[in-house]
């Protein structure tokens, strides 16, 4: 048996799944290291556990690595240390690193966490992305915007998705923000040059270096459009056919990509645009499954269980690519302004023309106060053996169907 601990610091519902596939893997000893008490650990997982150990910081390196000593205690020495969550890697490459545990190094896990790290390393090799800039201090801001010109876009070096990311459209920005929260050699800022076109995620799996899977999806329209316009409800699209020539350019340009930060095995999830003139850039990436239901997604579109080919992933360093055999889209329902929610309009029309394309659905709850971010208050999610029937269903979706606030 493979003892093995999973670094869960709080069992959200989709961590969840997560340590429950990798807890049912054949000839697997899972260990499972939280800030949960044990009593607090769902039933049907607690079951299935052969140790659990808790610690108070689930960010700290010292208390995980304390933990896993604990736990080969438990259930003898441990041979892979995993976890799902994107703040928690470069830990995890350093308890590797200390106890001897095979997996992502910590130089790998820092190219992946610190942005500004990242596009240094994929500019030194060729990679087409934005121009940046760690911005310390109000001048070296002001000189980045001298040097791209604006829009700029402005986020934290290891931030996740499009959380505390904004646009700086004119010299008028750049002063709102060096007057309110100037960048510091504490508090860095990372700036991009914007780029345009259209955008969306590519997520892949190497082995040994070698691309052996990957998905494709648009997002429609970007998500730094919807942050800028609350009246806007997102949607995500996995195209059914996404070998043709048109993402060429991005398979091409992904696997250096990820090679260039030193990966050699393990699930990414990338973000990507294509410029007016079809050229691709890669925006950055993070080595872990999607997150805003596009795991979900991920098994709808291919009839897989991501969650446990993910799990195998990590334990064996093995994976079985899934064919894809749907189109998938999701809409996220956003109430515009603030408050709570009322009702949700429009669903019941939709349901005679739509509703045996729905897989999946999480409707906003009347009384409850809206979350305020892009991904709205819930989502419907649609699939179809064509794209464009798929495409049609987000635009009615989101055309007919109304979160009213009050």
């Amino acid at each position: 048996m493979a003892a093995v601990a999973f670094v869960a610091p709080y069992l959200l519902e989709t961590t969840g799944r997560f340590v429950e596939a990798a807890a049912r893997l054949p000839g697997v000893e899972l260990g499972l290291v939280t800030c949960e008490p044990v009593e607090n650990v769902p039933p049907r997982l607690r079951d299935l556990l052969a140790g659990h150990w808790r610690i108070g910081d689930g960010l700290d390196a010292g208390q995980i690595a304390g933990a896993v000593q604990g736990l080969s205690g438990q259930i003898g020495p441990v041979r892979r240390l995993v976890g799902v969550l994107e703040q928690i890697q470069v830990q995890l490459a350093q308890v590797r690193e200390h106890l001897g545990i095979p997996g992502t190094d910590v130089a790998t896990a820092h190219n992946f966490r610190d942005k500004a790290q990242m596009k240094s390393v994929w500019r030194a090799a060729g990679i087409p992305c934005a121009r940046h800039r760690l911005a310390d201090s109000a001048q070296a801001a002001a000189d980045f915007a001298d040097e791209v010109g604006f829009p700029i876009v402005v986020k934290p070096p290891a931030g996740a998705g499009a959380k505390s990311t904004f646009r700086l459209d004119d010299p008028g920005d750049l002063q709102v923000w060096l007057d309110s929260a100037p960048p510091s050699p504490d508090h860095a800022a990372m700036m991009e040059e914007f780029l345009t076109g259209e955008e969306g995620s590519f997520d892949s799996v190497l082995v040994d270096g070698e691309l052996v899977w990957h998905s494709l999806s648009h997002y429609l329209p970007t998500p730094l459009e919807v942050l800028r316009n609350p009246w806007i409800q997102w949607t995500v699209l996995f195209p059914r056919h996404i070998d043709g020539p048109q993402y060429a350019g991005l398979r091409e340009v992904v696997p250096p990509a990820l090679r260039a930060l030193g990966l050699r095995t393990g699930f990414t999830h990338l973000e990507w645009f294509r410029r007016p003139n079809g050229a691709v850039a890669v925006s950055e990436v993070a080595v872990r499954p999607p997150g805003a239901q596009i795991s979900s997604m991920l098994n709808f579109a291919h009839d897989f269980d991501l969650y446990s080919a993910w799990a195998r992933l990590q334990v064996f360093g093995r994976f079985d690519p899934p064919t894809r055999k749907w189109a998938v889209g999701t809409a996220f329902l956003r109430g515009q302004g603030s408050g709570h929610i009322r009702a949700v309009r429009g669903l019941d029309e939709l349901q005679h023309d739509l509703g045996h394309l729905v897989v999946e659905v999480s409707l906003p709850q009347p009384g409850r106060t809206t979350t305020g971010i892009y991904e709205g208050d819930g989502y419907v999610t649609v699939r179809h053996t064509e794209t464009p029937v798929v495409v049609e269903a987000l635009r009615r979706l989101v055309t007919d169907v109304t979160v009213e606030l009050g």
